[in-house]
């Protein structure tokens, strides 16, 4: 009697595997008891097709960007960390962008795709309080972008 209920747990244990493993199968799907069947079914009317669904969860399109990619230099030729970087267009006076540059020395801005003229300058201040250096400013970057392209500047800092 206790082998033959231990059969059956075998046999019972085996049957669950084989059907689980059954409905894992490509091409097998069963429908879920959460979803409902006008969804499960496409042919049913009020089905979701898989084209709305998929053009419903589409990326977001990003507006064309242009990439301008500076390096700090100190008086003796190596990065530097820390400086702050302004980005103003030509025909402007105030900056309209503002990064600190990072422990290789470099900076990003993403500015609009499209012909301009834009100026970077290298504020040293922040620097200079931290170390207790001494350092002059640059000068200034001169960029000119044409379209969504990478432009890269350097500013060397002066004593």
């Amino acid at each position: 009697m206790h082998r033959q209920s231990a059969r059956l747990r075998v046999l019972g244990s085996v049957a669950c595997l084989l059907l689980l493993s059954a409905s894992l199968l490509p091409g097998s799907e069963a429908p879920r008891a959460d979803t409902p069947a006008s969804q499960s079914d496409p042919a049913k009317p009020g089905a979701v097709s898989a084209e709305k669904h998929s053009a419903s969860h589409k990326k977001k399109l990003v507006a064309p960007y242009a990439l301008l990619f500076g390096t700090v230099w100190g008086t003796d030729n190596r990065p530097l960390y820390g400086v702050r970087v302004q980005l103003r267009r030509a025909d402007e006076k105030k900056p309209r962008w503002e990064q600190y540059s990072d422990h290789n020395g470099e900076c990003a801005f993403r500015v609009p795709a499209g012909k301009a003229e834009y100026v970077a300058v290298a504020d040293p201040k922040p620097y200079n309080i931290q170390r207790n250096n001494h350092l002059g400013t640059a000068e200034p970057a001169k960029i000119h972008v044409e379209n969504d392209e990478r432009v890269d500047f350097g500013l060397h800092l002066k004593k």
